[in-house]
């Protein structure tokens, strides 16, 4: 596997090199601001400069290129495999109640014949994650693994671009199918916050939407708890994030807020928020923030052999970005202290992230996690 990273800027233009230098790419991954997605120009050099490969990507909240975070900038690494087939498959939603049959529209339209791994990218605001991810694994089969994330757009929450074949989209989902025996795939996903107040049962809810927790309006008992926080609803509700568990004894999701709606006191999540289940108020806890990056890091590479992988696509939360803030760039240290210099390190923070907690478990829709996956083509000990 041969890689090539460069950025884009306004400021600068493309750093430390035009794009192009890796000849033959297969896939070039592509994740910028929304304004940046909106203007074309750097998209379509990167167009002109890999005619042959898939470009794949979407908006963010920001762009992650080795061990830097910034924002508005678009970022791309292209990838020349030496050994592993791609296929490109892409679909749209107009709504929620889509989200399901979008997941096995998109897992249809890939040969299942010696696939190993698909990675996704959605719409960050028109999706339902949950069902997305259940669409998917209802059609892929069972030991495909599974990871990606939702597109999002900074802190304005207005409006998530997908990449797909006629150009940056609203409403689009868009998947790569990864291929061949050779390519060994790990991934992890994991948070670092803590929670607080009394655990409550959602009493009424519709899918991704709560309208309330014992019996009490959910948008009112969220603007209590978040006292002067309240008035930046839905930006502020990332800084306390809901933890959702279906029964005593289950691995809590987490679930952060999209949207608000004060007439029918309702919130919307980026997740499923099942009535019946347990809840319970997070807040950040710094250093474990870090430590859950470090983690993930660590079981992502012990899956595919300990040996430092070639290339590792970090997706991680808004909600995060918003606590670390000007140190936001400890965490992509963490991953790359246990990764190691020699991999290839790209990837965005999200609206939601798209992976099961370890190797094994099933696949989910998380928010305020690090997810990880890596790739190897390297053959064992290596």
């Amino acid at each position: 596997m041969k890689t090539e990273q460069t950025w884009w800027t306004r400021a600068d233009g493309w750093q430390p090199q035009a794009p192009g230098q890796l000849e033959q790419a297969d896939l070039v991954m592509v994740f910028a601001g929304s304004s940046v997605l909106r203007d074309g120009d750097a998209l379509t050099s990167l167009r002109k400069a890999h005619p042959g490969a898939h470009i794949f990507g979407c908006s963010t909240a920001g762009e992650i290129a080795g061990t830097c975070v910034r924002d508005d900038s678009l970022v791309a690494t292209a990838v020349q495999f030496e050994g592993t087939r791609l296929q490109f498959a892409e679909v749209r939603v107009d709504q929620d109640a889509d989200s399901r049959a979008a997941g096995e529209r998109l897992a249809g339209a890939l040969s299942h014949d010696e696939l190993v791994h698909v990675f996704v990218l959605s719409d960050g605001l028109r999706v339902n994650g949950s069902e997305l991810v259940r669409g998917l694994a209802n059609r892929l089969p069972e030991a495909v693994s599974i990871t990606g994330g939702l597109s999002a757009d900074g802190e304005r929450f207005q409006e998530t671009r997908v990449i797909v074949r006629s150009g940056p989209e609203t409403g689009a989902i868009a998947a790569i199918g990864f291929y061949g025996k050779r390519l060994r795939v790990g991934y992890a996903s994991l948070g670092g916050w803590d929670s607080f107040g009394p655990e409550r049962m959602i009493t009424r809810s519709e899918g991704n939407v709560l309208y309330e927790l014992d019996g009490r309006s959910a948008l009112d008992l969220y603007k209590t708890y978040l006292g002067e926080h309240a008035a930046g609803l839905p930006a502020t509700g990332l800084l306390f994030p809901l933890s959702v568990r279906t029964n005593e004894g289950d691995t809590a999701v987490v679930r952060t807020i999209l949207s608000i709606d004060e007439d029918r006191q309702s919130l919307t999540f980026a997740g499923d928020v099942p009535t019946g289940s347990l809840a319970r108020l997070m807040k950040a806890n710094f250093d474990r923030l870090v430590d859950g990056a470090f983690d993930a890091a660590q079981t992502s590479r012990e899956a595919i052999g300990s040996s430092s992988p070639e290339l590792a696509l970090l997706v991680s939360c808004v909600g995060r970005k918003m606590v670390l803030k000007q140190r936001i760039e400890e965490e992509v240290e963490a991953v790359r202290e246990v990764l190691g210099n020699d991999t290839a390190m790209t990837g965005f923070y999200s609206y939601g992230e798209i992976s099961p907690f370890t190797p094994n478990a099933k696949c989910e829709l998380h928010n305020q996690t690090m997810t990880i996956t890596t790739f190897s083509e390297k053959p064992l000990g290596i």
